[in-house]
């Protein structure tokens, strides 16, 4: 029996980026600005949304390269995200049908949030686009766990609520979150309207408990 399909779950847990929140544009235009201060070329903000999703080390060092720039300075990723907190909200919007889906899966069971993006960024967002009281917790990329996909923070956060993975769901847009799924062992529905979704191929997308466009 998948968890998520014919049983009740007891967590639903949320990526962030792709998932609940566009953010697209507010990543890429952090990035490009520091690809322009470390003497590089800007990227299309599509490049750039692909680049996104094992935290922001990886996608500074992505975006560093692609924008042709060949020493990437210390600090860089600091600096990164300094860039971003300054415009985080700037465009970034919850998809449309989210809050309301959240709504009612509160009344199911609790909720919460596990991304790579750190916490207090992603705090920041929530509480910014009126969303975060839904969540019983939210676990950022800089907490104690290590980054998707591996699940340990999946497994603390199903702890906390008392179930089991088997009878969680997770939800997100990319081949992580369905490898930390498969590693945890637990649900996972696709959220295929997500900027992260063109890294899940068809045959990856039909192992999936559900799939949301």
């Amino acid at each position: 029996m998948k968890p998520g399909i014919r049983t009740r779950p007891g967590l639903i847990v949320f990526d962030l980026d792709g998932t609940l929140v566009d953010s697209r544009r507010d990543l890429a235009a952090a990035a490009n600005r520091l690809i322009e201060e470390c003497g590089g070329e800007p990227l299309d903000e599509a490049r750039i949304g692909r680049m996104v999703g094992s935290g922001a080390a990886v996608l500074v060092q992505r975006a560093l390269a692609a924008g042709g720039v060949r020493e990437h300075p210390a600090g860089a990723v600091e600096r990164y995200l300094r860039i971003y907190e300054l415009g985080l909200l700037d465009h970034t919007r919850v998809y449309d049908g989210v809050a309301e889906l959240l709504d009612s899966c509160a009344k199911i069971c609790p909720l919460a949030v596990l991304t790579n993006k750190p916490r207090t960024h992603t705090r920041k967002i929530l509480s910014g686009l009126d969303i975060e009281a839904r969540f019983v917790e939210v676990l950022g990329g800089d907490g104690p766990y290590p980054l998707k996909p591996e699940p340990a923070g999946f497994e603390h956060l199903a702890r906390s609520c008392g179930v089991t993975p088997a009878h969680a769901l997770l939800v997100g847009d990319s081949a992580i979150d369905l490898e930390t799924a498969e590693r945890a062992k637990t649900g996972f529905c696709f959220a295929r309207y997500g900027f992260g979704a063109h890294s899940v191929p068809p045959e990856l997308a039909r192992r999936c408990a559900l799939v949301v466009d």
